[in-house]
């Protein structure tokens, strides 16, 4: 039997390569108002508005800037898919294992890198923006699922799979990822920056090559 039944992925710095923030890739790229970005950043992080609240403030700033789907694939010209990580996912699938994203991070990133994202992951929790057939944005729905609540996310999976959480794995790079490091049977700084995550974390992998996780995933 192995070990692990189910690896969960975040995606900027992890799956994607070239990203801190893919949010901020979009701000900077649309020349959003900062002030009003980071009025709304200060009221979230003093508990004024909800995580819910503070996503759906920022995608409606690229909202009024008109931005369409072909400029948010634009925006990413820069960003490219983590080296190996195609050969990780189609490995861990054949592997028998489950795949989920828990991300704070928009499906436009995966659509644009993986486009058939559908076909690796059973679960993607993460910030949805819908567009109308000309390419506006018609609806948003943003994750609940970021921060520390990304633990629930896993804890979710884990309870309707009937797995543990000893059997979860956790692969990300960011202070948000802690909390669900901790929470995971296994958790493995990614391409990570921060020392507080890689104390956390079981694994820290600094090379820049995702198929690095396969040999800790028995």
């Amino acid at each position: 039997m192995p070990k692990y039944k189910l690896v969960c992925f975040d995606v900027d710095g992890t799956l994607i390569d070239n990203v801190k923030f893919s949010w901020q890739v979009f701000h900077d790229y649309f020349q959003t108002d900062r002030h009003r970005r980071e009025d709304a950043k200060s009221r979230f992080l003093n508990g004024q508005i909800s995580y819910l609240q503070w996503a759906e403030h920022d995608i409606n700033l690229w909202k009024e800037k008109n931005a369409k789907k072909e400029d948010f694939f634009k925006a990413m010209s820069n960003l490219k898919l983590m080296e190996g990580a195609m050969d990780t996912l189609n490995e861990l699938k054949k592997r028998g294992l489950k795949l989920a994203v828990i991300s704070g991070s928009l499906n436009v990133v995966l659509e644009k890198f993986i486009p058939n994202y559908g076909e690796f992951f059973d679960d993607v929790f993460i910030s949805k923006i819908h567009f109308d057939k000309h390419g506006n944005i018609a609806k948003v729905e943003a994750t609940e699922f970021d921060m520390e609540a990304k633990a629930l996310a896993l804890k979710k999976i884990a309870e309707r799979e009937k797995i543990s959480l000893k059997e979860c794995v956790f692969v990300g790079d960011y202070l948000n990822d802690i909390k669900i490091m901790q929470e995971a049977g296994l958790g493995i700084a990614f391409n990570c920056m921060h020392d507080e995550v890689k104390r956390v974390a079981n694994v820290c992998i600094d090379k820049k090559d995702l198929s690095e996780i396969l040999k800790h995933i028995a």
